[in-house]
């Protein structure tokens, strides 16, 4: 009895003491955690990839070419996926959340939150970028901020289609990217096929985007991205340039707001219908163990009903 009662007097003391060294968790909240994590992960790739847009416009060219923006956003991407992956899935994008949502990974009703903390990270990080690079971007231009024309600055924070670019080609070209995005994310983050290896997804994503960048970005700065691109605009259009940042480009502006929407649907679709629906079925390493348990636990049933009956 000494004995029994030493040993929980023991584990009594082991708890506490267990207790004692867990971090605190301030907050509990799945929604806020979810909320803040996305809104950071948003905020820090939007710096990033904002910051290289800048540093090579303003720096005309003797501080990085297209190819750093790429790198930049491609960089940013996987520094967001490191800062919010565990908590939020770090989207940093409204047509990963809402593709997410029409295949059921993601609950309707967690959409508002994670379009509503993009919209907060990027704005945020636009207004930082804008801070950082001022005196830059008003020596550049010589303080007329303007949308279009040689010296324009407004592309800094949004996309403006080229010149050549029709309204539908750009629709198509945005579709079309954000197709190729969510497809490939759905492929590697599909267990049963190839998927990113554990630890590397930061990395790959990151590719993925800088890939997109490399290949697709000509004909309008491959937004790919509702909240990246809407929030920046709406910053810049209070921040001096002014209403034009919604009429340039015949009224570009709803073109990423939407075509990606639609875009990321039938990337995510079309691989879904294509590919993950027929994977068959392959046996985990602990399948063949519990199907002879199971046989074993069958097997020893049988024996005591046996013995049940001999016993009557």
């Amino acid at each position: 009895m000494k004995d029994l009662e030493q040993a929980l007097e023991l584990g009594v003391s082991q708890r506490k003491r267990f207790n004692a060294t867990q971090p605190k968790v301030w907050l509990r909240n799945e929604c806020v955690r979810v909320g803040l994590a996305e809104t950071l992960c948003t905020y820090v790739m939007m710096v990033f990839g904002l910051g290289s847009v800048a540093q090579v416009v303003t720096g005309q060219g003797a501080f990085g070419e297209y190819l750093s923006i790429n790198l930049g956003f491609g960089l940013g991407v996987a520094m967001g996926v490191h800062v919010g992956g565990k908590v939020s899935g770090a989207h940093m994008n409204a047509a990963v959340s809402f593709t997410m949502c029409m295949f059921g990974r993601l609950g309707w009703k967690m959409l508002p939150l994670y379009i509503c903390a993009q919209l907060l990270g990027s704005f945020l990080a636009a207004g930082t970028i804008y801070g950082v690079y001022y005196d830059a971007i008003h020596e550049y231009c010589g303080g007329n901020l303007t949308v279009t024309g040689e010296l324009a600055t407004a592309g800094i924070f949004a996309t403006y289609p080229a010149p050549y670019l029709s309204l539908m080609g750009g629709f198509i070209d945005q579709v079309l990217g954000t197709a190729l995005l969510l497809l490939c994310l759905m492929a590697l983050s599909d267990q049963r096929n190839k998927p990113a290896a554990a630890g590397t997804e930061p990395i790959a994503v990151g590719l993925l985007v800088l890939l997109i960048g490399i290949s697709m970005g000509r004909n309008s700065g491959y937004a790919i991205n509702p909240t990246r691109d809407i929030a920046p605009r709406l910053f810049t259009a209070l921040a001096g340039w002014g209403m034009d940042v919604f009429r340039a480009g015949n009224g570009w502006w709803w073109v990423p707001l939407v075509a990606p929407l639609i875009g990321g649907v039938l990337g995510a679709g079309l691989y879904k219908v294509l590919v993950e629906m027929h994977h068959l079925h392959v046996s985990e390493p602990g399948d063949e163990l519990m199907k002879e348990f199971d046989e074993e636990a069958v097997s020893l049933k049988k024996q005591k009903i046996i013995c049940a009956n001999v016993c009557v």
